[in-house]
């Protein structure tokens, strides 16, 4: 599970106008770097002209999902993933972002706004902290928890029907030895009682 780009635009009228962006390509060679970066940039700006205001969605775009949500101000986030990373930590990062980003900038200054002009730091550490979901979203923690724990309670009751398994058989191998121990009395009385002194 990987996040790639995490990216905030302003959706104008005719076209959406990048205010900052943050990107995690360690995973791409160094030379292809900076075309991957220009191919995000290009698909999050496209991906935000086509959707309509107050929505959201996700297109799988080559490899990567994309997810969007357009605010009803225009105030828009992308973030692009691989189609492993869960749907739901996606957009739960981009209302925590959009949330934050419109607190923090002026909204005067999103349309004519661009990455250098925009001060807004905290989308790389959004970014890197977001990287592993369970970490980053108290949902998904619970879940892998839960998950853990029934795999746990699972194992638990396997043994206990094993060792039910072999209790039952011990009950019919004792039961077994005592119709035996009976038997053994009985016979045992049996040739006591004829050899018995008078």
């Amino acid at each position: 599970m990987k996040l790639y780009s995490l990216s905030i635009l302003h959706k104008g009228a005719t076209k959406a106008n990048l205010l900052k962006a943050a990107y995690d390509l360690s995973s791409f060679s160094f030379f292809q770097r900076s075309s991957i970066q220009e191919f995000m940039t290009f698909t999050s700006a496209l991906i935000v002209e086509r959707t309509t205001q107050g929505s959201r969605a996700s297109v799988k775009e080559q490899e990567y999902l994309c997810h969007v949500y357009v605010r009803n101000d225009n105030l828009s986030a992308v973030v692009i993933a691989d189609t492993e990373y869960p749907q739901r930590v996606c957009f739960t990062l981009l209302d925590k972002v959009l949330e934050e980003f419109s607190r923090q900038v002026d909204s005067i200054d999103w349309p004519s706004g661009n990455p250098e002009t925009i001060n807004y730091k905290a989308l790389d550490i959004h970014l890197s902290k977001y990287q592993n979901p369970r970490e980053a979203d108290a949902m998904t923690k619970v879940q892998a928890e839960l998950d853990e724990t029934k795999i746990i309670l699972h194992n638990t009751m396997e043994s206990l029907l094993e060792r039910g398994e072999k209790l039952d058989d011990l009950v019919s191998k004792s039961e077994h030895l005592g119709n035996q121990s009976k038997a053994f009395y009985k016979t045992a009385r049996k040739q006591n009682s004829c050899c018995e002194i008078m």
